[in-house]
């Protein structure tokens, strides 16, 4: 364990994760959910897979409602299960009003359109041996946006700097896939995106997912208020934990994208435990809700990833990642002048990259949260591993003390050939559990 787990005392004990090896004789139907849910412990987006591939009806409808992203000449993987060279999947979260329960939303009432990408992520799931790595885009970076073409049919020229959430307003899905392509140089190959009223029925369906404070969280601009300890978060809470940032850390969006990493982390171990797994009415009733959110355009995929067979595909490539394996990083920035506005540091960016297209094994040395949004507090059991890491009580670390850099010595353990991410990317991998910090 690093040093910087060692520093907190333990006070409870998270409940163990299910190991996979240890279930005998297995439902058919529950071998086929469990390798689905991996992606779906990535992005609550993928969760359209689950249902997509048992009701064809349903698949019918994810095919009849995809976008294209300009993939429709793009290579997909040969066999299920098989993916060579790895795949690249964008999910973007927009702030559309379409659809909107005008009692949770009422601005809304008053909106005259337009839609952002307010949450920007490029999972990237790796060749043999699988990793799944995530990359959150700060919606406030400035980049170039290339010439994208408007939902009228007509196009918007390139432009040299605009806030990457414009993206989505000018092009769609399409755009915003073209925007990270550009800025990273890799290649995409799926998307999706989801709305508010998406991820409050999406969370509604898996019975919600637990987060830790460290202090109260009281937040007027959301609405968020939630007492120290842990929380389990469903429906509408969920949505505003995802988009909460003046009520904690550094009341940044950089503290906001750790807060999500924070979610993310819990939602992967909540799906692993068997808690989602092995409840099939439970199942059933996500798939169905999936595909709901798709129906009424609160959940969007592109024409490449609707589709069932090539959900199954991804899914199963990634089953058996373990959560050390599963890393959310955000993209490199600093402060523009006047300090409103992030610039992206692509060279801390392109060794992040260049480790990834090689498929070597990353550490991060940067701390949990740019924003000072999280500070990590224990460990939890790999999936099949040994004795459960004893995680502490939240502690209440004051707001302005910032996480410690893992600078320390490598794991025990650890790859060979194993990159040593710039300081200037933060994140968390899933196997350790992070406490949301409260704004002073």
């Amino acid at each position: 364990m690093s040093a910087r787990h060692d520093a907190k005392a333990t006070k409870f004990r998270r409940q163990p994760v299910a190991r996979h090896g240890a279930l005998r004789s297995p439902h058919p139907l529950r071998q086929v959910f469990t390798i689905l849910a991996a992606v779906v412990a990535v992005v609550l987006v993928s969760t359209a897979a689950i249902g997509g591939f048992y009701v064809w009806d349903a698949a019918r409808s994810l095919s009849d409602n995809g976008v294209s992203i300009g993939d429709e000449d793009k290579p997909l993987p040969p066999h299920i299960g098989e993916i060579e060279g790895g795949v690249n999947m964008l999910i973007a979260g927009t702030d559309s009003c379409e659809g909107q329960d005008l009692k949770l939303f009422p601005r809304c009432a008053d909106d005259e359109g337009g839609e952002r990408n307010d949450v920007t992520m490029l999972v990237h799931i790796s060749d043999a041996p699988r990793r799944v790595t995530v990359v959150s885009f700060p919606r406030d970076m400035i980049v170039p946006i290339p010439s994208c073409t408007n939902p009228d049919g007509g196009s918007y020229s390139a432009m040299s700097a605009q806030m990457i959430n414009n993206s989505y307003a000018y092009g769609g899905l399409g755009c915003t896939v073209a925007t990270v392509e550009a800025l990273t140089g890799v290649d995409i190959q799926f998307a999706g995106a989801i709305r508010w009223t998406g991820v409050i029925n999406m969370s509604d369906a898996i019975g919600g997912v637990d987060v830790c404070l460290s202090a109260d969280i009281n937040d007027r601009h959301t609405g968020l208020h939630l007492k120290k300890g842990e929380q389990n978060l469903v429906g509408a809470q969920a949505l505003q934990f995802l988009r909460i940032r003046h009520g904690i850390g550094d009341g940044s969006d950089l503290g906001r994208i750790s807060n999500q990493q924070q979610f993310m982390s819990s939602l992967v171990r909540k799906l692993q435990s068997g808690a989602v797994l092995s409840d099939y009415p439970a199942l059933l009733n996500l798939a169905n809700t999936a595909v709901r959110q798709v129906n009424e355009k609160q959940l969007v995929l592109s024409e490449s990833l609707a589709n069932p067979q090539r959900m199954a595909q991804i899914a199963m490539a990634v089953a058996d990642v373990p959560y050390k394996d599963i890393v959310f990083v955000q993209y490199p920035t600093v402060y523009a002048p006047g300090g409103e506005r992030v610039l992206p540091v692509t060279s801390a960016a392109d060794v992040l990259f260049t480790a990834l297209s090689e498929n070597k094994p990353i550490r991060i040395t940067g701390s949990a949260s740019g924003g000072n949004g999280v500070e990590v507090v224990g460990e939890a059991d790999e999936p099949g591993g040994a004795k459960p890491t004893e995680t502490p009580e939240a502690t209440g670390t004051p707001t302005g003390e910032a996480t410690p850099d893992k600078t320390d010595a490598p794991d025990d353990g650890e790859e060979a050939g194993t990159v040593e991410l710039p300081s200037q990317i933060t994140g968390q991998s899933a196997n350790e559990v992070t406490c949301t910090v409260a704004q002073q």
